[in-house]
């Protein structure tokens, strides 16, 4: 059955795409979630579907067009995030509903478009992977990759305290910008599997998983982006065998291995807290040893 659906073209396609989608996601997510933007993937998704209906409207590439729009949105988002005071959080909700408005509507003005295409985008389809999306994909997934990999020691200095990334010398606005770029379109990518309504969780899910065990980043970066291909890979496969679609499959993988790393992360705090104890109770020890020994030196001497 295996080599069966190995043999499918589409679910090449499909498997191709969950393995890029389980890498990009966390890999951006991890930036987000140290950021305290944990749904800005969310939004971006809500604007991202103004970009598939102009796709159909125009007749060009939906993943294309979404990318363009999502990654404009983005942008709008940072600077309102930077530069909105009391308001900002009214202009980001108009936003997310406008970009959600947008789509439904362009999509039934076009002639090849409807609410079942929509429908694709929102939950992911493995038999929509087109070999064209595939290329996009891949050219998109490799600029992500790039960006969260090569850049990581800036984004994450930029992530953790804007302030002191400025006092170093970074340009703290450009990278802001970079990181809500790249994460329109890391939403690009994951929306053929995923779905647009549903990426935001394959972001921030696997992250949040890996930190219940580990405190670097490094390894907990490492650690998501297992996480994330694991998860894919299984829900794709899961999706083709039982017939169900592969977002929400995919999802629900990644909060359940949440839970389980949740459940195993209280008794790997308390060795961790015996094991500290335990070093600092034999430190004290040899203190306390270090002048009794000293003491039984000066008086022999005496």
């Amino acid at each position: 059955m295996i080599t069966e659906m190995l043999q499918a073209p589409f679910m090449q396609r499909a498997l191709i795409a969950a393995v890029l989608v389980g890498i990009t996601a966390p890999a951006i997510g991890i930036y987000l979630v140290q950021r305290r933007q944990a749904l800005m993937g969310d939004g971006i998704g809500h604007i991202a579907m103004t970009g598939v209906g102009l796709g159909f409207l125009l007749n060009t590439s939906p993943v294309w067009m979404a990318m363009a729009v999502s990654a404009l949105g983005a942008v709008a988002m940072e600077l309102i995030r930077s530069f909105g005071k009391m308001r900002g959080d009214l202009a980001l909700a108009m936003l997310f509903y406008g970009g959600m408005a947008g789509g439904v509507l362009l999509i039934n003005l076009s002639d090849t478009g409807s609410n079942a295409n929509l429908i694709t985008y929102l939950f992911g389809s493995l038999s929509m992977v087109s070999p064209a999306d595939v290329t996009a994909i891949v050219v998109l997934a490799a600029f992500v990759i790039l960006v969260t990999v090569g850049l990581r020691r800036q984004l994450f200095a930029v992530s953790q305290d804007e302030e002191f990334a400025r006092v170093t010398g970074l340009p703290v606005r450009a990278l802001n910008l970079l990181i809500a770029i790249t994460a329109a379109v890391t939403v690009t990518v994951a929306m053929r599997v995923v779905g647009l309504l549903l990426v935001s969780a394959l972001m921030v899910v696997p992250v949040a998983a890996a930190q219940q065990i580990s405190k670097s980043f490094a390894v907990t970066f490492t650690l998501a982006v297992a996480i994330g291909t694991a998860v894919s890979l299984t829900g794709t496969v899961t999706s083709y065998y039982q017939d169900v679609p592969p977002g929400p499959t995919i999802v629900i993988a990644a909060i359940a291995i949440f839970m389980v790393l949740t459940a195993l992360a209280a008794p790997l705090a308390r060795r961790r807290a015996r094991s500290t104890e335990a070093v600092q109770a034999a430190d004290a020890s040899c203190a306390v040893e270090v002048p009794a020994a000293r003491s039984s030196a000066d008086s022999v001497k005496a």
